[in-house]
């Protein structure tokens, strides 16, 4: 058997006395969309932030591929071909598709300039194999739908040769049909071999995106479900009593 993409063992995080991340263990395979759920409050931030870097751990461990992975900061994450996309998806307003794509990373001539053409050229390669239907490569992405504008973000990371995509509310405060380009984007990634952690606190869209779910209360793993197994009444009972389903695997959390 193959090592998974991600392990996260053990995983502590305090703040003060108070335990923000208790003991946790995931994983995450290639091709794979794993969940982790819970309330505001519940850690799962807290985990996925020791992952991207942006959160030292106070004890625990990474291991990338098999092979233990140190991470202290974004950088070292980047490393690792790991990359976050926020809720707020930290794009740039005033500027178009391809000029975010290449924010800070600008493709530049033999003789040093930017080449405007030769970024484009490449985000049109990159939208083409995402999401075919893009079109507004000039326009701000200020104009673009809520779709448009995960699907310029998820372009970005995925055009650095990210591996491991974390995804913090991909679909919140969209439509339908946005939410439905959104998953038609994450079934793409997963084709391609990308594992995605996505945080959520909704039941309904881990349902819908993805194929296991971590649920976690005050700090601690309340346990692991597939989600095609459970009910969301079954997930529910996970995040509000701390209680692990028959077909689940109980964390350390889970209550008897």
């Amino acid at each position: 058997m193959t090592a998974p993409l991600v392990e996260m063992r053990d995983m502590v995080k305090s703040f003060g006395g108070i335990k923000a991340v208790d003991h946790v263990t995931i994983d995450l395979n290639p091709g794979e969309v794993v969940g982790v759920l819970g309330h505001n409050g519940a850690g799962k931030s807290v985990l996925m932030k020791m992952l991207s870097g942006a959160l030292e751990r106070d004890e625990g461990e990474i291991w990338i591929n098999g092979e233990k992975a140190t991470i202290n900061n974004p950088r070292d994450a980047r490393n690792y071909q790991i990359e976050t996309i926020y809720q707020y998806l930290a794009l740039a307003d005033n500027l178009d598709a391809a000029s975010n794509l290449f924010l800070g990373r600008e493709l530049v001539s033999p003789l040093g300039f930017v080449d405007d053409a030769k970024m484009e050229a490449e985000t049109r390669k990159i939208m083409g194999r995402l999401n075919p239907n893009f079109r507004r490569f000039h326009t701000p992405v200020a104009g673009l739908s809520g779709g448009q504008r995960q699907s310029v973000a998820i372009a970005r990371a995925v055009y650095f040769n990210a591996k491991i995509l974390i995804m913090d509310e991909p679909t919140a405060a969209l439509g339908v049909q946005e939410t439905r380009m959104v998953a038609e984007l994450i079934e793409q990634l997963k084709s391609e071999g990308i594992g995605i952690l996505l945080i959520d606190h909704d039941i309904h869209q881990v349902k819908l995106l993805c194929d296991r779910a971590n649920v976690m209360k005050n700090g601690q793993l309340v346990g692991t479900v597939k989600v095609d197994e459970v009910s969301e009444d079954d997930m529910l009972g996970m995040i509000i009593a701390g209680k692990c389903p028959p077909q689940g695997i109980p964390g350390p959390g889970a209550l008897s």
